[in-house]
């Protein structure tokens, strides 16, 4: 028997979010037999759209929410919408970290739909003007503190997704954690003001890679004797992980949560996670979704009908975020430092492969923080794609990778009292094993901060002496 907690995400002002998913998943659970049955459903009303609100806060009220359930066993099960899944990620870690203030509430299955664990490329519009007027017409505020926790690269949520990365394996502790995606955006829906709405590789608001908890974290660290960049590489605890074709963020038709009715993948696929009670049922579901992932992946074509017009193609080739942070050892961000990718047995970043790149965005409040969308299988090389129309044509030729790939910094400070200097990855390392598709790479690059002996001195010369052009010296240790 079970509670079945339903989350929503941003911007959420009533229940109707959850449209009819809970109650065809309850006559679904009950069609089952005793082996899933739900005895009770609550479904969340947060607040996001007031701007003092932080996830902390959100948390604080969850976890207060939680206290008041009459749990049969203790346990309960939860399916989340967007933000909904970081809220729960963060309460998780809140109640590992603080257990003596935290409920005793044990969460066993985690549903997370269209999680934005990594943010969403729209945070930075929800922010914007655009954002503004929608949430005054609404009569609410947009919700500052939580849109600047879903910008992309923003502080809190590598903080939050790094404690996943290195942590321990919740399946092994009877926690079960999902995370399910649309895998394309609603046509209908798209804003041509915006076009992050129409964005290939996303379900419309969230990327994929950025809902996937399978994440890579590679540091790249200069040694202070000169300018290499030493990897160390740490993979997150398997989590399941599952694209459901033609399924989009929202919307009544395409929306993975508020389709009317329900569409049956996403009923079919919650239920076979609320259905697993061993870490053995676990590991097996997850291999399943990287099977059926590969199945979708190898059937990639879309062809989005234009009216009298041909359709348009869209080729859903794997993408992968990549999140990259620069730091030096002293914890500053070097002013104005290049980040680059090098291709090609040269290291030159005028060997990557066209297209490569979809989008890079810096993150407001750390500019020093960059958000990456490449096009994984530009980058890893990938067969020819045929025209599902007719088979003997094809819409893009084959495409060889351009390895190894590597990674350079050119800072702006070459000389002075403070300095850094250029640094790049060793000439036979490919990053490409650190990319991987519909995944996220946080790469944390330190760079050795060089401090002149010139910064302080002393003198034995009692009379007056300017310093204001001071001399750098040797560098010290």
């Amino acid at each position: 028997m079970s509670t079945l907690v339903f989350v929503h995400g941003w911007s959420v002002t009533d229940t109707s979010t959850y449209g009819d998913l809970p109650a065809a998943l309850k006559q679904r659970a009950a069609q089952a037999g005793t082996a899933l049955h739900i005895v009770d459903i609550r479904l969340s009303e947060y607040v996001t759209f007031d701007d003092a609100v932080t996830m902390d806060d959100i948390v604080r009220g969850f976890d207060h929410a939680l206290r008041d359930l009459d749990l049969p066993d203790g346990r309960f099960d939860c399916v989340t919408h967007s933000t909904g899944g970081p809220v729960v990620m963060a309460w998780l870690r809140a109640q590992r970290l603080a257990p003596t203030t935290h409920a005793t509430a044990k969460a066993r299955h985690v549903v997370m739909l269209a999680p934005a664990h990594f943010g969403s490329a729209l945070a930075k519009l929800g922010k914007g003007v655009l954002g503004r007027l929608k949430a005054w017409f609404n009569g609410i505020e947009p919700g500052q503190r939580i849109l600047d926790w879903l910008e992309l690269g923003s502080p809190e949520s590598l903080s939050l997704n790094l404690d996943i990365v290195h942590g321990a394996d919740l399946a092994s502790q009877g926690t079960y954690l999902f995370n399910l995606i649309g895998d394309r955006p609603d046509r209908k829906l798209y804003d041509v003001i915006n076009s992050y709405t129409g964005e290939d590789g996303s379900d419309g608001v969230v990327r994929l890679a950025a809902a996937n908890l399978n994440a890579t974290h590679l540091s790249l660290v200069q040694q202070a004797s000169g300018p290499l960049l030493t990897a160390s590489v740490t993979r997150a605890p398997r989590t399941a992980f599952r694209l459901l074709p033609g399924l989009a963020h929202s919307g009544d038709t395409q929306g993975i949560m508020a389709a009317k009715p329900p569409a049956s993948i996403t009923v079919e696929t919650i239920m076979r996670c609320l259905a697993v009670d061993s870490s053995t049922a676990y590991a097996a579901l997850c291999d399943a979704f990287a099977t059926e992932n590969a199945q979708r992946d190898a059937s990639k074509v879309e062809l989005e009908p234009a009216g009298i017009f041909p359709p348009r193609v869209h080729i859903h080739d794997p993408r992968t975020l990549l999140i990259v942070r620069l730091r030096d050892d002293r914890g500053e961000a070097p002013a104005n430092a290049q980040f680059q990718l090098t291709a090609g047995p040269d290291a030159s970043p005028d060997h990557l492969p066209p297209g490569f790149m979809i989008d890079r965005q810096a993150n407001g409040r750390d500019p020093a923080t960059w958000t990456l969308f490449l096009n994984h299988a530009i980058l890893a090389g990938d067969a020819a794609v045929p025209d599902p129309r007719d088979t003997s044509k094809i819409l893009r030729g084959a495409m060889q990778a351009h390895s190894p790939y590597g990674a350079r910094v050119q800072p702006a400070d070459v000389s002075g009292l403070v300095r850094h200097l250029a640094a790049a990855t060793a000439t036979n390392q490919d990053l490409l094993a650190s990319l991987r598709p519909h995944e996220t790479t946080v790469v944390d690059v330190t760079l050795s901060r060089r401090v002149a002996e010139g910064v302080f001195r002393m003198t034995d010369r009692l009379s007056p002496e300017d310093f204001h052009h001071a001399e750098p010296g040797a560098d010290l240790p």
